[in-house]
């Protein structure tokens, strides 16, 4: 690999984002091909709103890396957006080139792309490289809104501790994780500060918490999405899991549906003001891959930072030595806090893309 090559990754099919950059590189940004006219034609202020959400330094449960995350437009053709690094801290990393961090990709790039590639803050595979995918995703969500799709997300779960579960009828997605001064997006503001208390005590201990990010979305017809590998779920799957620590994905009942029978799992049809509903809504709004008219609901659960303070095993890949390990430097405790606007962001650009194959069909 050439040192100065950019490494980036694409995905999409009808709207193509490549994502390109480096967590300590001068910028990161993505390239959005496909928008249709009126999506090109956002609110700026309100995507910038959007990306704050993510933004390090805005809450006691994030990372001390403080940046503005100021999104410019490089290029209209193709629309072309980054984001400027302003305050890295290469320094910390500087010990870990030849000590690979557990649970890290540190290991898996070397082999993969060479000895040149930049890990320094987790370089590509670092979860500072969710903020282009926030302006892809905060596009996509002014031009869903403007077809009446709405969409939201709340922190489920933090290690044990679980906020209450979206009615999956009628989620409560008004006025979740819209606010900068809001530090954890939850349903039941009663388990919010177990949740905390959790977060904080395993930074305390220089440990880190994983947890579970919900996500729903209203307003979106029947018919959206399409079989196998054109389902609504082959659709978003690899957007989740594109997300950094990202190690599972379920819509509906998920992996609860395993435990019942067919009988209570199937949701029964049945018709309200002249429309065909379900029941109930065990499927998260989607059947063979296609929309369901009712809302669609997904999980996506993130592993614990792999970034602690606790000493840990590695091994010097100069020496082939074994080595113990403690990492410094600035980690969020629990990842999936700020990750909530991200999986609202992948939601929305994937069902933004599915939707254009809807208006060509």
């Amino acid at each position: 690999m050439n040192k100065k090559e950019t490494i980036s990754s694409t995905f999409g099919r009808n709207i193509k984002v490549t994502i390109f950059g480096g967590s300590h590189e001068e910028k990161i940004g993505c390239i959005i091909e496909g928008l249709p006219e009126g999506a090109k034609n956002f609110d700026g202020e309100r995507l910038q709103q959007f990306l704050d959400l993510r933004a390090p330094g805005n809450s006691p449960f994030a990372t001390k890396r403080k940046e503005p995350d100021k999104f410019e437009v490089e290029s209209e053709d193709p629309l072309t957006l980054i984001i400027r690094n302003t305050n890295q801290r290469s320094g910390d990393y500087k010990k870990l080139t030849d000590i690979p961090r557990p649970g890290h990709a540190d290991f898996t790039a070397r082999i993969r792309y060479g000895d040149d590639i930049n890990m320094a803050g987790g370089g590509p595979f670092s979860g500072r490289m969710t903020a282009p995918l926030c302006i892809a995703g905060g596009i996509a969500l002014q031009a869903l809104e403007k077809e009446g799709i709405k969409i939201g997300a709340h922190l489920l779960q933090v290690g044990e501790v679980q906020d209450r579960m979206f009615n999956p009828m009628a989620p409560e997605i008004e006025n979740l994780g819209n606010s900068v001064d809001k530090n954890l997006a939850v349903i039941d503001a009663d388990c919010e500060e177990a949740m905390a208390s959790a977060i904080l005590a395993a930074k305390d201990e220089g440990d880190s918490l994983g947890g579970i990010v919900e996500v729903a979305a209203t307003g979106i017809p029947p018919g959206i999405g399409g079989a196998m590998y054109d389902g609504l779920e082959s659709i978003l799957a690899p957007i989740y899991f594109g997300i950094p620590a990202v190690k599972g994905i379920e819509f509906g009942l998920g992996f609860e549906s395993t435990k019942i029978k067919g009988s209570k799992n199937n949701d029964s049809f049945d018709i309200m003001h002249g429309n065909i509903i379900t029941k109930t809504n065990h499927a998260g709004g989607i059947l063979g891959g296609v929309t369901t008219g009712m809302p669609l609901i997904a999980r996506v659960a993130f592993k614990p930072t792999p970034s602690i303070a606790k000493e840990q095993q590695s091994v010097n890949l100069r020496t082939m030595e074994r080595e113990p390990l403690t990492i410094t430097g600035r980690h969020d405790p629990c990842v999936a806090v700020r990750a909530v606007p991200v999986v609202v962001a992948a939601t929305a650009i994937g069902l933004l893309d599915a939707w254009q194959e809807r208006i060509q069909r």
